[in-house]
């Protein structure tokens, strides 16, 4: 991609909501003392200073391929080290004792082979996290991929509609046990409940709408956002109390086997 498209202060917007599966993510990896933790697709950095606090004597390294995002982590007061790096090139230059991954899979069509690369990358006994947005099919994407195959748009968005990137549970439980790893995998749908004026439209601004913005001019986008808001308010009416938004995630832990196990 030519150039930067994350704007790391839209995308935190919604902060507490994103954070939110990280935390339950997390809450499953059971490392008692890891030497080595690593936390792929850091972003700005809050959640992987978390890391370093739940274990303070590990080495806590975050990436990200967003130089903008990794900019505004080295601003933390954390100790984590932060580079920019991409999740398809990464590798380690030690075992890793815990690899998280934070909706960052989605954005990779390799990310199958890449999960394989993270698992060699495990220290025996070691742990891989990762949760990716299972919402390709809500309405919020069906009226994006609606919006972009118009007569309007087609010409320059008409190739857009990447389908469903991510797994459901059960094919990264397959994938990851021929990896010889323990799996954990579920799936949960949060309700958040949006405030404010075109609330579902400020969240995939700062996620879904991120490679559409990087193809089009600024009077473009919003032209374009300003279709897409009313296909977005009829799809997520606003009550009393605010835009109840349903958003499905993917988890996934697996435990990577010790020496000596088959």
């Amino acid at each position: 991609m030519s150039r930067d498209i994350w704007d790391p202060a839209t995308y935190s917007r919604y902060a507490d909501e994103r954070s939110r599966p990280f935390f339950d993510l997390v809450s499953r990896v059971r490392a008692d003392d890891p030497d080595y933790v690593v936390d792929a697709g850091c972003g700005t950095g809050e959640l992987t200073a978390t890391l370093a606090n739940r274990w303070p004597k590990a080495t806590v390294d975050g990436f990200d391929g967003s130089p903008a995002m990794i900019g505004k982590a080295r601003e933390l007061d954390a100790t984590p080290r932060f580079t920019v790096a991409d999740v398809t090139t990464w590798r380690p230059d030690r075992p890793v004792d815990v690899l998280v991954s934070n909706a960052v899979l989605q954005w990779v069509p390799s990310h199958r082979d890449v999960i394989g690369h993270w698992v060699e990358a495990l220290a025996p006994g070691g742990w891989l996290a990762f949760q990716v947005p299972g919402n390709f099919d809500a309405p919020s994407h069906l009226a994006i991929r609606q919006l972009c195959a118009s007569k309007e748009w087609s010409d320059r968005l008409g190739d857009f509609d990447k389908g469903r990137p991510v797994g459901d549970p059960v094919e990264y439980l397959d994938l990851l046990s021929g990896h010889r790893c323990q799996v954990d995998t579920w799936e949960t749908t949060y309700v958040h409940v949006l405030q404010g004026d075109d609330p579902v439209l400020n969240w995939i601004s700062g996620t879904a709408l991120r490679p559409i913005f990087d193809r089009l001019a600024r009077d473009e986008q919003k032209r374009f956002t300003g279709q897409l808001a009313d296909l977005l308010a009829a799809a997520y009416p606003a009550r009393t109390y605010g835009t109840p938004f349903p958003f499905r995630r993917v988890f996934v832990v697996a435990r990577k086997g010790s020496e000596g196990e088959s």
